[in-house]
């Protein structure tokens, strides 16, 4: 209980001071599962100039990343970097797609979301955090996503240790919180806005909503 309270308390805090953030942002739930494939090992702003090309080319669709020429596929997202890789990821997660699911993510999302997060975790180049990503903000689930801010915070609050683990970390906040995709949305928003504005690697301890709870001293 100490824990769930601790977690309930920085959530408030963090939402005191920045605020109601709404992330994530895409017009549609397909456009969520594509950004979270792209946006691994990069800055978002990457990310939204290549779904604007995708955008662009009218092909921002299961039908239309399905059918373009990955040698296509891979120039339009080149600003998301890594553009060979992400754009066989791109290609893998719609093979799996139309496979299992007849391309349709209303299908996808139909069934128990535990099961499906096993199945998507067995698709090459979904790691934990991109299939976390997909079922919260495309389909509303509640699982949590933990990303390197996660991690960084909840160390320097002394609630982790340093080298803590996805799935341990994930725990963390499936155990001692309600599971409403609402409250898993916004938490995980607050987080990596904190983590941008204060707790960067090196800190910025001055005027932190949460320097009365923090272990870390600035440099």
């Amino acid at each position: 209980m100490k824990t769930a309270k601790t977690l309930t308390d920085i959530f408030e805090r963090l939402l005191a001071h920045y605020g109601p953030l709404q992330w994530w942002p895409a017009e549609t739930p397909f456009e969520v599962c594509v950004g979270a494939i792209l946006t691994q090992n990069t800055a978002w702003s990457n990310v939204e100039r290549a779904i604007a090309n995708l955008k662009a080319a009218d092909c921002l669709t299961p039908e239309g990343l399905r059918d373009i020429e990955r040698g296509q596929l891979a120039a339009f997202i080149r600003p998301a970097g890594y553009f060979n890789v992400k754009s066989r990821r791109l290609k893998e997660f719609m093979e799996w797609l139309f496979a299992r699911y007849d391309g349709s993510l209303e299908r996808m999302f139909s069934g128990d979301w535990r099961l499906l997060r096993q199945e998507l975790l067995a698709v090459h180049g979904i790691g934990p955090e991109t299939c976390d990503s997909i079922l919260l903000y495309a389909g509303a689930k509640p699982t949590f996503v933990v990303d390197a801010y996660t991690r960084r915070l909840f160390h320097r609050l002394g609630i982790l240790p340093e080298r803590t683990g996805y799935e341990e970390t994930r725990t963390l906040f499936m155990e001692n919180l309600p599971p409403d995709a609402v409250l898993f949305n916004e938490y995980h928003a607050l987080i990596v806005e904190h983590c941008k504005q204060f707790c960067r690697k090196r800190p910025r301890c001055g005027g932190c909503p949460l320097a009365s709870s923090c272990c870390c001293l600035a440099a």
